[in-house]
């Protein structure tokens, strides 16, 4: 009876990090562009609780696809119930980021999008790529 006892255990353990292993496992983020930037070889995942603030993390290269025009380029990335995040690239370069959005409360949300925009400025609007929705 004991060692029936403790198979089931090991047995559940071993599932329950099976899926923890699945949730903190990165997925792709299809290329992100607009006119003069792009977001290339994009991953995300899901945080579990209690590591990294739980947060969704986010890594790829921002990157200035038009440098002669003068403008610089960004990602923004936000979760459930909270504003925007902004994360700069720089003008004409390719920049490397690897970002973890988070608040003490986002350990809960299920929910984040992401897009690309190239920073035209005050005068003008900038152009932002299609907000792409990721679900925990």
């Amino acid at each position: 009876m004991r060692k029936l006892a403790t198979a089931a255990v090991a047995a559940a353990l071993f599932v329950g990090g099976m899926g923890a292993a699945v949730a903190g496992a990165w997925h792709p983020i299809e290329e992100l562009h607009t006119t003069g930037a792009a977001f290339v070889n994009g991953s995300y995942k899901w945080e579990p609780r209690g590591l990294n603030h739980g947060g969704f993390h986010l890594r790829g290269d921002a990157s200035d696809t038009t440098r002669s025009d003068g403008n610089n380029v960004y990602v923004q990335t936000k979760v459930e119930g909270y504003g925007w995040n902004r994360f700069n690239g720089e003008q004409g370069k390719v920049v490397s980021l690897n970002k973890n959005v988070y608040d003490g409360a986002a350990q809960l949300t299920k929910e984040a999008w992401v897009r690309m925009c190239r920073d035209r400025g005050s005068i003008h609007p900038d152009n932002c790529s299609v907000t792409k929705h990721y679900k925990r």
